[in-house]
């Protein structure tokens, strides 16, 4: 049986990085976009990050065009935008698909673990997933949801 774990996923800049290295952190796992209504949440993501890395908090970021071609951009098109417009220094990982027969084995997982309003399809932009520290999915988040209204949840997580 696959665990969050055993899954992997190549960075922004194409270095391959094993999910288990996020083992005894929270993740929390989102699928963003550069030009979408929800891009502002990368500041409220980012403030999250800052506030709560030290201790042990990551946030992985996976850019997705299948909504609205609201990611157009190449890789380093999208790292430039999110550095220069909000100052992430999460974690962001290559374009992927999210839903769709293509979906990347990360999204794939959490959808089946964690199935939303419209079963294992993401709705949109910004669907967020928190993973606690033993890698079990806790709960997914809705696109409208604002990352500074999962605060709770990720303290519960971080001090569980």
């Amino acid at each position: 049986m696959t665990t969050f774990y055993d899954l992997s996923a190549n960075t922004i800049r194409g270095e391959q990085i094993s999910m288990n290295d996020y083992a005894g952190k929270v993740v929390l796992v989102v699928n963003t976009a550069s030009k979408c209504g929800f891009t502002p949440q990368y500041q409220g993501l980012q403030d999250l990050y800052a506030k709560y890395k030290d201790q042990g908090l990551v946030i992985l970021g996976f850019p997705c065009n299948q909504f609205g071609g609201q990611e157009p951009g190449a890789n380093e098109e999208i790292v430039e935008a999110c550095q220069i417009n909000y100052g992430v220094d999460f974690q962001m990982f290559e374009k992927v698909d999210v839903n769709g027969s293509d979906a990347h084995e990360v999204f794939q997982y959490l959808k089946k673990a964690l199935p939303g309003l419209v079963g294992q399809k993401i709705k949109w932009n910004f669907t967020k997933f928190l993973i606690g520290k033993s890698g079990r999915p806790i709960k997914r988040y809705a696109p409208t949801k604002r990352p500074e209204s999962m605060e709770d949840d990720i303290l519960k997580a971080l001090n569980a």
